[in-house]
Protein backbone atom coordinates (compact mmCIF):
# COMPACT_ATOMS: atom_id res chain seq x y z
CA UNK A 1 0.00 0.00 0.00
CA UNK A 2 1.72 3.16 -1.17
CA UNK A 3 2.54 5.58 1.81
CA UNK A 4 -0.21 8.16 1.37
CA UNK A 5 -3.44 5.31 0.86
CA UNK A 6 -2.46 4.36 4.62
CA UNK A 7 -5.21 5.38 6.58
CA UNK A 8 -4.22 7.05 9.99
CA UNK A 9 -5.93 6.26 13.30
CA UNK A 10 -5.51 7.75 16.91
CA UNK A 11 -5.77 5.85 19.62
CA UNK A 12 -6.31 7.36 23.13
CA UNK A 13 -6.37 5.74 26.48
CA UNK A 14 -6.86 6.42 29.83
CA UNK A 15 -4.39 7.70 31.04
CA UNK A 16 -2.95 5.13 33.38
CA UNK A 17 -0.82 2.15 32.57
CA UNK A 18 -3.37 -0.88 32.96
CA UNK A 19 -5.27 1.24 30.15
CA UNK A 20 -2.67 2.21 28.19
CA UNK A 21 -0.87 -1.21 27.51
CA UNK A 22 -3.74 -2.74 25.46
CA UNK A 23 -4.76 0.16 23.44
CA UNK A 24 -1.00 0.43 22.49
CA UNK A 25 -0.71 -3.48 21.90
CA UNK A 26 -4.25 -3.50 19.95
CA UNK A 27 -2.39 0.19 17.34
CA UNK A 28 0.67 -2.26 17.16
CA UNK A 29 -1.05 -4.97 15.34
CA UNK A 30 -2.93 -2.65 13.00
CA UNK A 31 0.36 -1.34 11.64
CA UNK A 32 1.77 -4.54 9.56
CA UNK A 33 -2.20 -4.03 8.25
CA UNK A 34 -1.38 -0.95 6.55
CA UNK A 35 -2.20 1.81 9.14
CA UNK A 36 -0.46 4.92 10.30
CA UNK A 37 -0.68 5.30 13.74
CA UNK A 38 -0.72 8.07 16.19
CA UNK A 39 -0.65 7.30 20.05
CA UNK A 40 -2.04 9.62 22.53
CA UNK A 41 -0.49 9.68 25.97
CA UNK A 42 -2.07 12.57 28.63
CA UNK A 43 0.80 13.29 30.80
CA UNK A 44 1.84 15.85 33.61
CA UNK A 45 4.33 17.52 31.42
CA UNK A 46 6.54 18.53 34.54
CA UNK A 47 7.02 14.69 35.04
CA UNK A 48 7.03 13.75 31.43
CA UNK A 49 9.83 11.70 31.21
CA UNK A 50 8.78 9.44 33.94
CA UNK A 51 5.54 8.55 31.88
CA UNK A 52 7.44 8.07 28.47
CA UNK A 53 5.82 5.33 26.65
CA UNK A 54 8.58 2.30 26.15
CA UNK A 55 7.95 1.00 22.13
CA UNK A 56 9.95 -1.24 20.54
CA UNK A 57 7.61 -1.00 17.56
CA UNK A 58 8.10 2.35 16.95
CA UNK A 59 8.56 3.52 13.14
CA UNK A 60 7.44 5.98 10.88
CA UNK A 61 3.75 4.67 10.89
CA UNK A 62 3.84 5.24 14.64
CA UNK A 63 3.94 8.38 16.57
CA UNK A 64 3.37 8.70 20.24
CA UNK A 65 2.00 12.46 20.45
CA UNK A 66 1.72 14.20 24.60
CA UNK A 67 -1.31 15.79 25.46
CA UNK A 68 -1.85 16.91 28.93
CA UNK A 69 -3.74 15.64 31.98
CA UNK A 70 -3.96 18.84 33.54
CA UNK A 71 -2.11 18.20 36.61
CA UNK A 72 0.32 21.16 36.08
CA UNK A 73 -2.20 23.56 35.08
CA UNK A 74 -3.61 25.25 38.15
CA UNK A 75 -4.72 23.90 42.10
CA UNK A 76 -4.91 19.99 42.55
CA UNK A 77 -8.64 19.68 42.93
CA UNK A 78 -10.29 18.30 46.36
CA UNK A 79 -11.94 15.61 45.53
CA UNK A 80 -11.57 12.79 42.94
CA UNK A 81 -14.72 14.26 40.80
CA UNK A 82 -12.77 17.34 40.57
CA UNK A 83 -10.23 15.74 38.79
CA UNK A 84 -11.82 14.03 36.79
CA UNK A 85 -13.57 17.35 35.40
CA UNK A 86 -10.48 18.76 35.04
CA UNK A 87 -8.95 15.48 32.60
CA UNK A 88 -12.14 15.64 30.87
CA UNK A 89 -11.66 19.46 30.15
CA UNK A 90 -8.14 19.73 29.72
CA UNK A 91 -8.22 16.22 27.61
CA UNK A 92 -10.51 17.46 25.73
CA UNK A 93 -9.10 20.83 24.80
CA UNK A 94 -5.68 19.53 24.02
CA UNK A 95 -7.06 16.78 21.49
CA UNK A 96 -9.31 19.32 19.60
CA UNK A 97 -5.47 21.23 18.83
CA UNK A 98 -3.86 17.93 18.55
CA UNK A 99 -7.06 16.89 15.63
CA UNK A 100 -6.33 20.39 14.50
CA UNK A 101 -2.88 20.22 13.74
CA UNK A 102 -3.29 16.64 12.20
CA UNK A 103 -6.30 17.63 9.82
CA UNK A 104 -3.55 20.22 8.05
CA UNK A 105 -1.03 17.00 7.70
CA UNK A 106 -0.06 15.47 4.90
CA UNK A 107 -2.41 12.32 6.65
CA UNK A 108 -4.97 13.37 8.09
CA UNK A 109 -6.47 10.99 10.46
CA UNK A 110 -9.91 8.93 9.87
CA UNK A 111 -10.46 7.28 13.38
CA UNK A 112 -9.83 7.87 16.86
CA UNK A 113 -10.30 4.69 18.85
CA UNK A 114 -10.70 5.79 22.21
CA UNK A 115 -11.17 4.19 25.79
CA UNK A 116 -14.52 3.51 26.41
CA UNK A 117 -14.28 5.18 29.67
CA UNK A 118 -13.73 8.28 27.90
CA UNK A 119 -16.48 8.96 26.51
CA UNK A 120 -16.37 12.59 25.40
CA UNK A 121 -13.69 11.40 23.15
CA UNK A 122 -16.48 10.25 20.56
CA UNK A 123 -18.19 13.14 20.62
CA UNK A 124 -15.17 15.26 19.72
CA UNK A 125 -13.98 12.46 17.29
CA UNK A 126 -17.19 13.43 15.39
CA UNK A 127 -17.58 17.10 15.86
CA UNK A 128 -13.75 17.17 13.67
CA UNK A 129 -14.86 14.59 11.31
CA UNK A 130 -13.63 11.42 12.58
CA UNK A 131 -15.23 8.02 13.09
CA UNK A 132 -15.24 7.04 16.66
CA UNK A 133 -14.24 3.27 18.03
CA UNK A 134 -14.53 2.34 21.46
CA UNK A 135 -12.12 0.01 23.32
CA UNK A 136 -13.12 -2.05 26.29
CA UNK A 137 -10.20 -2.73 28.45
CA UNK A 138 -12.45 -4.58 30.91
CA UNK A 139 -14.09 -7.85 30.58
CA UNK A 140 -17.31 -8.52 28.59
CA UNK A 141 -18.85 -10.24 31.88
CA UNK A 142 -17.64 -6.70 34.07
CA UNK A 143 -18.86 -4.70 31.30
CA UNK A 144 -22.89 -6.00 31.10
CA UNK A 145 -22.54 -5.68 35.36
CA UNK A 146 -21.94 -1.70 34.61
CA UNK A 147 -24.64 -1.61 32.04
CA UNK A 148 -26.99 -3.18 34.49
CA UNK A 149 -25.74 -0.56 36.79
CA UNK A 150 -26.65 2.44 34.47
CA UNK A 151 -29.93 0.47 33.63
CA UNK A 152 -30.56 0.43 37.76
CA UNK A 153 -31.34 -3.00 37.56
CA UNK A 154 -28.55 -3.84 39.79
CA UNK A 155 -27.73 -2.05 43.20
CA UNK A 156 -24.18 -0.37 43.32
CA UNK A 157 -23.19 -2.01 46.27
CA UNK A 158 -25.84 -4.97 47.46
CA UNK A 159 -26.51 -5.69 51.38
CA UNK A 160 -27.41 -8.15 52.95
CA UNK A 161 -30.84 -8.75 51.96
CA UNK A 162 -29.67 -9.11 47.99
CA UNK A 163 -26.78 -11.71 48.64
CA UNK A 164 -26.55 -13.18 45.17
CA UNK A 165 -27.05 -11.60 41.96
CA UNK A 166 -28.69 -13.37 38.94
CA UNK A 167 -28.26 -11.54 35.54
CA UNK A 168 -28.57 -13.77 32.50
CA UNK A 169 -26.14 -14.30 30.82
CA UNK A 170 -24.17 -14.27 33.83
CA UNK A 171 -23.31 -17.07 36.22
CA UNK A 172 -25.05 -16.35 39.85
CA UNK A 173 -22.98 -13.87 41.59
CA UNK A 174 -22.49 -13.50 45.02
CA UNK A 175 -21.98 -9.92 47.16
CA UNK A 176 -17.71 -10.98 47.39
CA UNK A 177 -18.30 -11.62 43.59
CA UNK A 178 -19.37 -8.45 42.05
CA UNK A 179 -17.39 -5.09 41.28
CA UNK A 180 -16.47 -3.47 44.61
CA UNK A 181 -16.13 0.15 45.48
CA UNK A 182 -15.89 -0.16 48.90
CA UNK A 183 -12.19 0.41 49.27
CA UNK A 184 -12.17 3.46 47.19
CA UNK A 185 -12.36 6.64 49.22
CA UNK A 186 -15.05 8.27 47.06
CA UNK A 187 -18.09 9.65 48.35
CA UNK A 188 -19.47 10.71 45.62
CA UNK A 189 -19.48 7.20 43.72
CA UNK A 190 -17.01 8.63 40.83
CA UNK A 191 -15.41 5.97 40.41
CA UNK A 192 -18.90 4.50 40.04
CA UNK A 193 -20.17 6.72 37.67
CA UNK A 194 -16.90 6.49 35.53
CA UNK A 195 -17.49 3.38 35.00
CA UNK A 196 -21.53 2.87 34.24
CA UNK A 197 -21.35 5.98 31.67
CA UNK A 198 -19.37 4.13 29.49
CA UNK A 199 -22.83 2.92 28.09
CA UNK A 200 -23.95 6.66 28.20
CA UNK A 201 -23.30 6.74 24.13
CA UNK A 202 -21.96 3.52 22.95
CA UNK A 203 -24.68 3.09 20.19
CA UNK A 204 -23.34 6.08 18.66
CA UNK A 205 -19.55 4.87 18.31
CA UNK A 206 -18.99 3.68 14.92
CA UNK A 207 -17.02 0.11 16.55
CA UNK A 208 -17.21 -1.10 19.69
CA UNK A 209 -14.33 -3.15 20.61
CA UNK A 210 -13.32 -5.50 23.78
CA UNK A 211 -10.05 -7.22 25.12
CA UNK A 212 -11.54 -10.46 25.54
CA UNK A 213 -12.20 -13.01 22.74
CA UNK A 214 -15.27 -15.09 21.97
CA UNK A 215 -14.75 -18.41 23.80
CA UNK A 216 -13.46 -16.83 26.74
CA UNK A 217 -16.77 -15.56 27.44
CA UNK A 218 -18.79 -17.05 25.02
CA UNK A 219 -22.51 -16.51 26.46
CA UNK A 220 -21.70 -12.87 27.90
CA UNK A 221 -20.25 -11.96 24.00
CA UNK A 222 -23.23 -13.59 22.18
CA UNK A 223 -25.77 -11.63 24.11
CA UNK A 224 -23.74 -8.16 24.00
CA UNK A 225 -23.70 -8.63 20.80
CA UNK A 226 -27.20 -8.91 20.00
CA UNK A 227 -27.60 -5.00 22.09
CA UNK A 228 -24.02 -3.80 19.90
CA UNK A 229 -22.55 -4.07 16.55
CA UNK A 230 -19.15 -5.18 19.61
CA UNK A 231 -16.21 -7.19 18.27
CA UNK A 232 -13.77 -9.29 20.29
CA UNK A 233 -9.93 -8.65 19.39
CA UNK A 234 -8.23 -9.82 22.20
CA UNK A 235 -6.39 -10.84 23.43
CA UNK A 236 -4.12 -7.90 22.41
CA UNK A 237 -0.86 -9.18 24.38
CA UNK A 238 0.38 -12.15 22.89
CA UNK A 239 3.31 -14.43 24.76
CA UNK A 240 6.00 -13.65 22.59
CA UNK A 241 5.37 -10.05 23.03
CA UNK A 242 8.33 -9.48 25.53
CA UNK A 243 8.79 -5.54 25.65
CA UNK A 244 4.49 -5.25 25.28
CA UNK A 245 3.22 -2.23 26.23
CA UNK A 246 4.35 0.90 28.62
CA UNK A 247 5.72 0.79 31.61
CA UNK A 248 5.57 3.96 34.40
CA UNK A 249 8.16 2.74 36.82
CA UNK A 250 11.83 2.93 35.75
CA UNK A 251 12.78 -0.99 34.07
CA UNK A 252 14.99 -2.88 36.56
CA UNK A 253 17.52 -5.37 34.96
CA UNK A 254 16.49 -9.12 34.40
CA UNK A 255 17.94 -10.28 37.65
CA UNK A 256 14.43 -11.96 38.14
CA UNK A 257 14.69 -14.41 34.82
CA UNK A 258 18.06 -15.55 36.11
CA UNK A 259 16.74 -16.11 39.42
CA UNK A 260 14.16 -18.37 37.55
CA UNK A 261 16.57 -19.77 35.58
CA UNK A 262 17.75 -21.63 38.25
CA UNK A 263 15.02 -23.03 39.88
CA UNK A 264 13.41 -26.94 38.96
CA UNK A 265 10.65 -26.52 36.24
CA UNK A 266 7.49 -25.88 37.60
CA UNK A 267 8.85 -25.19 41.22
CA UNK A 268 7.83 -21.28 41.40
CA UNK A 269 5.05 -18.97 43.28
CA UNK A 270 4.63 -15.73 41.60
CA UNK A 271 2.89 -13.20 43.05
CA UNK A 272 2.15 -9.70 42.38
CA UNK A 273 -1.04 -7.94 43.25
CA UNK A 274 -0.64 -5.44 40.77
CA UNK A 275 -0.03 -1.55 40.81
CA UNK A 276 -2.57 -0.20 42.85
CA UNK A 277 -4.13 -1.97 45.35
CA UNK A 278 -2.45 -1.05 49.12
CA UNK A 279 -2.44 -3.83 51.65
CA UNK A 280 -2.75 -3.09 55.26
CA UNK A 281 0.23 -3.87 57.48
CA UNK A 282 -1.57 -7.03 59.15
CA UNK A 283 -2.79 -8.54 55.12
CA UNK A 284 0.83 -7.91 54.11
CA UNK A 285 2.46 -9.87 57.03
CA UNK A 286 -0.46 -12.82 56.35
CA UNK A 287 0.36 -12.95 52.97
CA UNK A 288 4.10 -12.81 53.51
CA UNK A 289 3.89 -15.77 56.11
CA UNK A 290 1.56 -17.92 54.10
CA UNK A 291 3.62 -18.02 51.14
CA UNK A 292 6.54 -18.54 52.84
CA UNK A 293 4.89 -21.61 55.21
CA UNK A 294 3.72 -23.18 51.63
CA UNK A 295 7.35 -24.37 51.50
CA UNK A 296 7.99 -23.47 47.71
CA UNK A 297 9.89 -21.49 45.86
CA UNK A 298 8.47 -17.62 45.14
CA UNK A 299 9.23 -14.84 43.09
CA UNK A 300 7.27 -12.04 44.75
CA UNK A 301 6.76 -8.39 42.87
CA UNK A 302 6.51 -5.76 45.72
CA UNK A 303 6.09 -2.14 44.72
CA UNK A 304 8.79 0.16 46.40
CA UNK A 305 5.53 1.93 48.28
CA UNK A 306 4.89 -1.40 49.44
CA UNK A 307 7.89 -2.85 50.83
CA UNK A 308 7.91 -1.18 54.21
CA UNK A 309 5.13 -3.23 55.30
CA UNK A 310 7.14 -6.73 54.93
CA UNK A 311 7.32 -8.25 58.20
CA UNK A 312 10.86 -7.08 59.61
CA UNK A 313 14.06 -9.30 58.86
CA UNK A 314 11.65 -11.03 56.16
CA UNK A 315 14.20 -10.80 53.55
CA UNK A 316 16.71 -12.26 55.04
CA UNK A 317 14.51 -15.37 56.34
CA UNK A 318 13.54 -16.09 52.75
CA UNK A 319 16.66 -15.44 50.95
CA UNK A 320 17.27 -19.27 49.96
CA UNK A 321 13.75 -19.93 49.21
CA UNK A 322 12.46 -16.67 47.49
CA UNK A 323 13.41 -13.38 45.69
CA UNK A 324 11.40 -9.78 46.04
CA UNK A 325 11.50 -7.85 43.36
CA UNK A 326 9.84 -4.00 42.95
CA UNK A 327 9.48 -4.59 38.83
CA UNK A 328 10.01 -7.85 36.76
CA UNK A 329 8.64 -8.35 33.02
CA UNK A 330 5.64 -10.20 33.97
CA UNK A 331 4.62 -12.15 30.45
CA UNK A 332 8.49 -13.44 30.59
CA UNK A 333 7.95 -14.32 34.17
CA UNK A 334 4.77 -16.32 33.53
CA UNK A 335 6.03 -17.77 30.46
CA UNK A 336 8.58 -19.54 32.13
CA UNK A 337 8.97 -22.69 32.66
CA UNK A 338 10.07 -22.41 36.23
CA UNK A 339 6.34 -20.90 37.07
CA UNK A 340 4.07 -23.54 38.73
CA UNK A 341 1.18 -20.85 39.53
CA UNK A 342 0.46 -16.96 39.22
CA UNK A 343 -1.10 -15.33 42.58
CA UNK A 344 -3.25 -12.43 41.16
CA UNK A 345 -5.05 -9.94 42.17
CA UNK A 346 -6.81 -10.84 38.80
CA UNK A 347 -6.71 -7.46 36.99
CA UNK A 348 -7.70 -8.09 33.76
CA UNK A 349 -4.57 -7.34 31.93
CA UNK A 350 -3.45 -10.10 34.62
CA UNK A 351 -5.68 -12.57 33.82
CA UNK A 352 -5.23 -12.33 30.13
CA UNK A 353 -1.64 -12.63 30.68
CA UNK A 354 -2.27 -15.59 32.74
CA UNK A 355 -4.86 -17.60 30.08
CA UNK A 356 -2.43 -16.66 27.22
CA UNK A 357 0.60 -18.41 29.27
CA UNK A 358 -1.17 -21.27 30.51
CA UNK A 359 -0.40 -21.00 34.07
CA UNK A 360 -3.10 -21.57 36.76
CA UNK A 361 -3.94 -18.84 39.39
CA UNK A 362 -4.88 -17.78 42.89
CA UNK A 363 -7.05 -15.22 42.53
CA UNK A 364 -6.74 -12.84 45.63
CA UNK A 365 -8.89 -9.78 44.34
CA UNK A 366 -8.48 -6.49 45.67
CA UNK A 367 -10.69 -3.65 44.49
CA UNK A 368 -13.84 -2.90 41.49
CA UNK A 369 -13.45 -5.78 38.99
CA UNK A 370 -11.07 -7.93 39.98
CA UNK A 371 -13.88 -9.60 42.33
CA UNK A 372 -16.02 -10.85 39.15
CA UNK A 373 -12.70 -11.32 37.40
CA UNK A 374 -11.91 -14.08 40.59
CA UNK A 375 -15.41 -16.09 40.36
CA UNK A 376 -14.90 -16.40 36.26
CA UNK A 377 -11.29 -18.14 37.76
CA UNK A 378 -12.00 -20.20 40.12
CA UNK A 379 -15.82 -21.29 38.64
CA UNK A 380 -15.96 -20.83 34.99
CA UNK A 381 -12.80 -21.23 33.57
CA UNK A 382 -11.37 -23.65 36.68
CA UNK A 383 -8.39 -22.70 36.02
CA UNK A 384 -7.40 -21.91 39.99
CA UNK A 385 -9.00 -21.26 43.58
CA UNK A 386 -10.22 -17.64 45.13
CA UNK A 387 -9.01 -17.33 48.86
CA UNK A 388 -11.04 -16.49 51.33
CA UNK A 389 -10.94 -14.03 53.48
CA UNK A 390 -11.94 -14.74 57.42
CA UNK A 391 -14.34 -12.36 59.18
CA UNK A 392 -12.18 -9.54 59.80
CA UNK A 393 -11.45 -9.31 55.75
CA UNK A 394 -7.80 -10.73 56.27
CA UNK A 395 -7.13 -13.85 53.99
CA UNK A 396 -4.89 -15.79 56.93
CA UNK A 397 -1.48 -17.35 56.48
CA UNK A 398 -3.32 -20.83 56.21
CA UNK A 399 -5.66 -19.82 54.06
CA UNK A 400 -2.86 -18.73 51.57
CA UNK A 401 -0.89 -22.02 52.17
CA UNK A 402 -4.18 -23.89 51.45
CA UNK A 403 -4.63 -22.53 48.28
CA UNK A 404 -1.17 -23.11 47.13
CA UNK A 405 -1.25 -26.71 47.91
CA UNK A 406 -4.82 -26.84 46.06
CA UNK A 407 -3.24 -25.44 43.06
CA UNK A 408 0.24 -26.91 43.13
CA UNK A 409 -0.56 -30.73 44.45
CA UNK A 410 -2.75 -33.46 43.88
CA UNK A 411 -5.46 -34.20 41.11
CA UNK A 412 -6.70 -30.57 41.69
CA UNK A 413 -3.84 -29.17 40.62
CA UNK A 414 -3.74 -31.27 37.41
CA UNK A 415 -7.11 -30.13 36.48
CA UNK A 416 -6.38 -26.66 36.77
CA UNK A 417 -3.07 -27.20 34.66
CA UNK A 418 -5.04 -28.98 32.26
CA UNK A 419 -7.84 -26.03 31.89
CA UNK A 420 -5.27 -23.68 31.49
CA UNK A 421 -3.57 -25.53 28.75
CA UNK A 422 -6.93 -25.24 27.05
CA UNK A 423 -7.63 -21.46 27.51
CA UNK A 424 -3.70 -21.08 26.17
CA UNK A 425 -4.68 -23.10 23.18
CA UNK A 426 -8.21 -21.15 22.42
CA UNK A 427 -6.45 -17.79 22.95
CA UNK A 428 -3.68 -18.85 20.32
CA UNK A 429 -6.18 -20.10 18.61
CA UNK A 430 -8.60 -16.73 18.41
CA UNK A 431 -5.47 -14.43 16.73
CA UNK A 432 -4.16 -16.42 14.48
CA UNK A 433 -5.47 -16.40 11.10
CA UNK A 434 -8.74 -17.70 11.13
CA UNK A 435 -9.70 -17.28 14.56
CA UNK A 436 -12.25 -14.62 15.82
CA UNK A 437 -10.23 -11.68 16.92
CA UNK A 438 -7.84 -12.14 14.03
CA UNK A 439 -11.44 -11.88 11.97
CA UNK A 440 -12.62 -9.11 13.81
CA UNK A 441 -9.81 -7.18 13.32
CA UNK A 442 -9.48 -7.75 9.61
CA UNK A 443 -13.43 -6.49 8.92
CA UNK A 444 -12.66 -3.48 11.20
CA UNK A 445 -9.42 -2.85 8.87
CA UNK A 446 -11.79 -3.54 5.36
CA UNK A 447 -14.15 -0.98 6.98
CA UNK A 448 -11.81 1.79 7.34
CA UNK A 449 -10.11 1.30 3.72
CA UNK A 450 -13.49 1.45 2.25
CA UNK A 451 -14.26 4.66 4.02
Amino acid sequence: MAENQKPHLLVLPFPVEGHINPLLNFAKRLIPKGFRITFIVAVDFTKKSAHDTQDSSSSELFNIEYISNGSNEGEEPDSLAGHFRRLHAIMSRDLVKLMEKLNRSDFPPKVLVYDSTLTWALDVAHQMGLLGASFFTQSCAVSTLYYHLQEAKLSAIPDEEHSSVLIPPLPLLQIDELPSFTQVDDKDHTIVKLMVEQFSNVEKANWIFFNSFDKLEYEVANWMARKWSIKTVGPTILKDNKHHGACLVEMKSDACLKWLDERDCSSVIYVSLGSVAVLGEEQMEELARGIAKSDHHFLWMVRDSEECKLPANFKSEISEKGLIVNWCPQLEVLAHQALSCFMTHCGWNSMLEALISGVPMIAMPQIVDQFTNAKFVADVWQTGVRVKANDKGIVTREEISMSVKAVTEGESAKEFRRNAEKWKELAQEAVHQGGSSHNNIDEFVSQVLSV
